[in-house]
This record gives structure tokens, sequence and C-alpha cells, in this order.
């Protein structure tokens, strides 16, 4: 459009009551451009046009330049243009706004509209009957009746054929056990397993990517093999892959969750089974049009049974590992507790496992085998939990120490027996 047409819409549109923001909107102007129209005069506009047509701008200099990159490169946005203009033309006097307009000028000029890539999407077919679980995981911050707000953390199930739901909370972030335990509620909830489980590639089930190889951790590879389900790992930033639990995740939060006062974990869980089952898995799902909850006694019978559950109770079960760090602690839900000095090995395996045992944290060398720490389990965030005793190590002084003492003594054989 030319400037003086625009100049004319804008006093056109002021007529007809538009306010500034929406004259602005509809022109694609700032307001403070709209502004500026508004108190010229028609003859003046036409002067000031005028003068721009014969007026040298900043940026006409690099003219050729800049449609040659839009001609090769129709995506190319004005801010990328203006990085362009300072990296490879060391040019970087004018605002973006100046290359934004000039650009969208040069691109109506000389048709070059700016082209956006779209991902494509279809739909893809049902899946059958007891094949696919999806599982994810949310948080979100909730009020309790002190008027406190608190995080919580909610792993997710459901079945892709039936899109039945099954969801648990915890007031404190998911360690592997306790995903491994969910997965047991959830095998008991649904009187089954699938043949396949759908997940991220999320650091409580996975070490990393090794050429392509996933590497899992030492407890969930266990875990998969006892149970014997296959895994899809979805690709990075790519949550279409599996979109149902995503939405699933989403609905739990927005339609259970918010807005629900919380008393306490276990009371928040029974509600949220109740609610699944007054509402998540019995109302009409919105794509396949049918009650989950009727799905899914369809597909209850195609579900592999599974032995008796496993229990994750156990203080023997499968612990947590950890690193002991170069300063002898280790890191446990956004605390650091200590373990005696020289525990970590510069050139060797650092290695501990941790587990809970009531209200103290175990630190162990293997599972159940030598404690190298019990700690008081902290409840805050940030805190250092240290024994004195791991302050030294006390194995370096207690031989000078003995032999100190035995000097004194005449016999010095007995003392030595008596001091060991």
């Amino acid at each position: 459009m030319l400037k003086i047409e625009l100049i004319v819409e804008v006093y056109q549109l002021k007529k007809q009551g538009f306010n500034v923001s929406a004259i602005a909107r509809k022109c694609s102007l700032s307001r403070n451009t709209v502004y500026a129209y508004l108190e010229m005069d028609l003859k003046d506009a036409y002067e000031w046009v005028d003068d721009l047509k014969t007026r040298k701008r900043k940026l006409d200099p690099y003219q050729d330049q800049i449609l040659g990159w839009l001609k090769e490169h129709p995506d190319l946005s004005a801010s990328q243009i203006s990085d362009w203009l300072e990296e490879r033309c060391s040019f970087k006097d004018i605002g973006e706004s100046t290359v934004r307009t000039y650009v969208r000028e040069l691109r109506e000029k000389y048709h070059i509209p700016k082209t956006v890539n779209f991902r494509s999407y279809e739909a893809v077919e049902e899946l059958p009957k007891g094949k696919q679980i999806q599982v994810d995981f949310g948080e979100m911050r909730i009020k309790t009746y002190e008027g406190k707000v608190i995080k919580i953390y909610v792993i997710a199930f459901v079945l892709s054929h039936s899109r039945f739901k099954y969801a648990e909370w915890q007031d404190r972030p998911f360690t592997t056990r306790d995903v491994l335990r969910s997965h047991e509620n959830a095998f008991d909830y649904y009187g089954g397993i699938t043949e396949e489980i759908v997940y991220d590639q999320d650091k409580l089930m996975t070490v990393s990517e090794n050429g392509g190889d996933i590497i899992y951790t030492e407890e969930f590879q266990s875990y998969r093999q006892q149970r014997g389900f296959r895994i899809y790992l979805c690709r990075a930033a790519d949550p279409e892959s599996k979109g149902k639990v995503e939405n699933v995740v989403k609905f739990i939060k927005r339609n259970f969750a918010k807005n629900r006062v919380f008393h306490q974990i276990e009371t928040w869980n029974e509600q949220c089974l109740a609610w699944l089952e007054r509402k998540g898995n019995y109302q009409v799902h919105n794509t396949t049009k049918k009650r989950p909850v009727e799905v899914f006694a369809l597909e209850k019978p195609h579900l592999r049974k599974v032995s008796s559950l496993l229990s994750f109770e156990s203080n023997h079960g499968l612990s947590i590992t950890r690193t002991v760090h170069k300063d002898n602690i280790i890191k446990y839900q956004s605390n650091r507790y200590s373990v005696p000095l020289g525990t970590h090995k510069p050139q060797g395996d650092n290695t501990v496992y941790v587990r809970t045992e009531r209200d103290e944290l175990i630190i162990e060398k293997t599972p159940g085998g030598v404690t190298l720490a019990i700690h008081p389990l902290s409840r805050g965030k940030g805190q250092l939990i240290k024994n004195r005793d791991h302050s030294r190590d006390r194995s370096t002084g207690i031989k000078a120490f003995i032999e100190t003492v035995k000097m004194p003594f005449e016999d010095k054989e007995k003392i030595h027996v008596f001091l060991e």
C-alpha cells in the first residue's frame, strides 16, 4: 500500500470510530505512527510523502544485498537481516523497526512473500486393544487449606486404544523407585499390562543416547526386563509421539486439580481416583466419541496378566543411586548430605546407593551393604545436612594416637592389645 493511501486509511478508520490501538492492528502500524499520521493534515501528508520519495534512506546502499538475501531465503525475518547487516556488512547504526519497515516495503515492491514452514500432521489409525500405554509427568502449584502455595507432581497413564486413564500424585519430585511403584499401581488399576509403553527420554528412566542406542538407568532396565514390556521413547521435542497422554496431563491439571484445595497427599489421591471414575474415564472422549470406561471393558481382556505385583517399599529393594562429589557430599531432593571424608575417590567409582527409612536417609556403598551415613531426612531445600564426624578422616590419626598413649606403659604388648 502506498504511504499516502495508508495515511488516508488511518483518517477514515478514525472517522468510523476506531480507537488508536484498533487502527494500529488493522494497518500493521505502531500506535506512535498512528498518532503521527492523525496529527498531519492531508496537505502536510502529501508533502511528507513526496519528500520520502526523494530522501535517501540509510538502507538504500544495501538494497541489492538485502534483495539477494530475500530471494535466496524467502523465510528470512527482518531481525535476521538486521543481524546479517551487522555481521556481514559491519552496519549496525539503525533500529530494528526501521529494518522491518524497509524489508516489508521491499517484499511488497518485488513480490517476495515471506514463506512459513509448517509441520504436516495426519490422523493416525487407532491402535489395537492391549497394544500401548502412554506415560508422562506434570507438576503444578496449588493452594493448601492454610493458604500456602505448594508444588505437587503427577504421573499419568493412558491406554492408547480406550483412553482409559490412571494418575498418581506426590508432594515431592518423583524418584525412579516412585515411578516403578506407580507402574505397579497402574497395572493393578488396569488389571494387566500392554505390549508397549511410551515415554519421554526422562532422566528417571534413561541415562543417555549412545549412537542411537538408549542407555537406561540400572533400576529401570532391571524392571523392564522383569515385566517384559517393549519401550518406545519419543524423540526430543516431539510431543506428538505421545499426544494422548500429554492431553491427559492437561485434562487432569485443568479439570481435576485447578482451584482444588490441598489438605494431604493421601486425600488428594483418593479424590483423584474418584474424579477418574466420575469424570476422567466416564466423560465422552472428544476424538473417539465414546466413554473410555465402556471401551476399556472391551480392551481389558486383551491386556497381558501380570504376576503378583512387585513391592518397592522394601528398604533393600531397588535403591536410588547418587554420585559422591569431590567435597564428599551427595545430593538428594535439592539438599546436600555428607559422607565420611575420603569417600570420594578421584580415580575410582563414586556411586553410592540411598534409601529412606521412616524419616532417615541411609547412604550405602552397595544396596543393603555397608552403611556410609545415616541422616535425618530434610524437608527443606538447599540445606547442608552434615555429620561432624565426617569432617575428619578418623583412620589416619588413630595409629599415631595409640603410639602416644602406649609410651608411659612398661608392657607395650598388653596395652597395645587393650587399646586395639
